[in-house]
């Protein structure tokens, strides 16, 4: 295995009484679900090694251990991100990490700005398929076939099952949710209005900075993947004032409940 891998799995060891079952990835401001876990134990970033940590506002750094509605999950309370000037092994190190710990399947989160006519900020997307427009690929270079084949199908990045299940529980909670394929750029910049209708014609529905290389690093180690983005704001050109950052964060807060609720009754329905 990876040495930087097998070193932080090592350091862990003594820490996790249990392994998990399944991971998530919490993206910008939507990390107070790991507040809420039982049993917790929240590890710091910089006390893990090898393990990288932004310093995006929004992603808090720490891999917080506990119970959800009955089952052992473990949480990335923020991710880094290649515009950070992290590489895409990097970006990917907190996945894998999680799967090595026993996951079998992992619900990666985003923030993400609407591109498909009548989304609206504070919607939930499921992510069905992605586009890959950030320029790099975690799977690039030797593969270590430790972790996983060195071709990957991705013809079902997110499980198909997996999507109509958590499509089900919000509709038994009375949450509309949406779906449609998320776009991962590289940033930091937000899109211009030109690339905009230029990924709306290639298929995208909502446009975000991060998940295409963690997705593709689960899928390479086998792992089950489900994809939400809240829809944080109209993409540019399709609003009357600038993007920023400040407004992402407004609206996942104001999203906040609603998402806990959804991931907590998924979490309860998933098959063991």
């Amino acid at each position: 295995m990876n040495p930087a891998l097998s070193e932080a799995l090592a350091a862990l060891g003594g820490r996790i009484s249990q392994p998990p079952e399944l991971a998530l990835v919490l993206g910008s401001g939507l990390g107070a679900l790991a507040d809420t876990l039982g049993d917790r134990v929240c590890i710091p970033y910089t006390e893990i090694p090898h393990m990288p940590h932004s310093a995006v506002a929004g992603h808090a750094g720490n891999l917080v251990l506990g119970e959800l509605r009955g089952r052992r999950i473990v949480v990335m309370q923020g991710r880094v991100h290649l515009y950070e000037g992290y590489d895409a092994q990097q970006v990917v190190f907190g996945v894998r990490l999680m799967l090595r710990l026993g996951a079998g399947r992992l619900i990666v989160t985003n923030a993400a700005g609407g591109v498909r006519a009548g989304l609206q900020p504070g919607d939930l997307m499921l992510i069905e398929d992605h586009l890959n427009l950030t320029g790099h690929n975690c799977l690039a270079g030797p593969n270590d076939p430790d972790l996983g084949p060195r071709f990957p199908d991705m013809s079902a990045a997110y499980a198909p099952k997996w999507i109509e299940r958590a499509a089900a529980v919000a509709g038994a909670l009375g949450q509309p949710i949406q779906r449609g394929v998320y776009a991962g750029l590289l940033g930091p910049n937000y899109e211009t209005p030109a690339e905009i209708r230029m990924l709306r014609r290639l298929g995208a529905d909502a446009v975000g900075m991060s998940t295409v290389n963690e997705v593709l690093a689960a899928r390479h180690m086998g792992a089950e993947v489900l994809g939400i983005s809240c829809i944080t704001n109209l993409a540019a050109g399709l609003a009357p004032r600038p993007l920023s950052h400040s407004e992402v964060e407004s609206t996942t807060r104001a999203t906040r409940d609603r998402f806990t609720r959804c991931i907590e009754a998924l979490v309860e329905e998933l098959p063991a």
